[in-house]
């Protein structure tokens, strides 16, 4: 039953995903990243420590959007609350783990597509980039506890927000850590009590992280202590992903017990009267 499950969810995400890159809906989908890249080639020329900003931030906004497939879970699974969807997956046997396997391979495919449209243009007209086989298996590891733990996370907050308009305002919080986490200017810049709360969370190893597997060895002189810190970048995203994995399914379930059809009914009605 979790095969099948498995496949079922993978499927679905699947299909979620060609409906969000075609027609219209491709125009917002390109929006993001087109844009996040033609402003770091307008800041490719800025010094920092005698390293190009432009250089610096890539890497790091490739972590960014990869923290930012924890705002689109919650916003997903919000929105699919409303509209029915977990309800009909949760009159499913191994429904609400389809589910969440599908919206991982959703969203995970989704991030996915942002970060090519990102990095290989990137690459080729703001350059500075490192890339060797070991940096590769680097920026592999990377990538993929990045995905599991903030798309786990994003499931949590997800299941606790009552509708999709109150998990559009994680956007806000989110925002308030990529501002400190060191994405956009080096966090060694900030005051000492800010940086402690940085490395708490995980967008800031997973742009460390990024930049670690893209830029050559002399950048990580603006880094906190000079150092990659490989070692403390997999216990942290790791003990991100163990928790997220251990508490999103428990979370989904009690939230999915207490769906009914009068309540989607109820949701319904108020996002009409909201639109109306």
């Amino acid at each position: 039953m979790t095969t099948i499950a498995a496949r079922s969810g993978i499927r679905a995400g699947l299909i979620e995903l060609r409906q969000s890159f075609t027609g219209t809906a491709l125009i917002g989908q390109l929006f993001w990243p087109v844009a996040t890249l033609v402003t770091i080639w307008l800041l490719r020329r800025l010094q920092v420590a005698g390293t190009g900003l432009g250089p610096l931030i890539l890497p790091s906004t490739v972590g960014m959007f990869v923290a930012l497939g924890m705002l689109l879970t919650a916003q997903q699974l919000a929105a699919d609350r409303e509209d029915g969807t977990l309800l009909r997956a949760k009159a499913t046997p191994n429904g609400i783990r389809g589910y969440l396997i599908g919206k991982f391979a959703n969203v995970s495919a989704t991030v996915l597509a942002y970060l090519i449209i990102l990095l290989l243009p990137g690459a080729l007209i703001i350059g500075g980039l490192s890339i060797t086989p070991s940096r590769l298996l680097t920026l592999s590891w990377v990538l993929a506890l990045g995905l599991i733990a903030t798309q786990a996370i994003g499931a949590v907050l997800g299941a606790l927000v009552q509708s999709s308009r109150s998990a559009g305002i994680l956007s806000l919080p989110l925002i308030g850590l990529i501002a400190i986490s060191g994405i956009f200017y080096p966090i060694t810049a900030l005051p000492a009590w800010i940086q402690t709360i940085g490395q708490i969370f995980p967008v800031y190893w997973l742009g460390l992280g990024m930049r670690s597997a893209l830029l050559p060895g002399a950048a990580n002189a603006i880094e906190i202590g000079s150092t990659w810190r490989h070692l403390q970048t997999a216990a942290v995203l790791g003990a991100w992903t163990v928790a997220g994995l251990a508490i999103a399914p428990i979370v989904l379930r009690r939230m999915a017990r207490k769906e009914s059809g009068s309540r989607v009914a109820q949701q319904r009605e108020r996002l009409q009267g909201r639109v109306g």
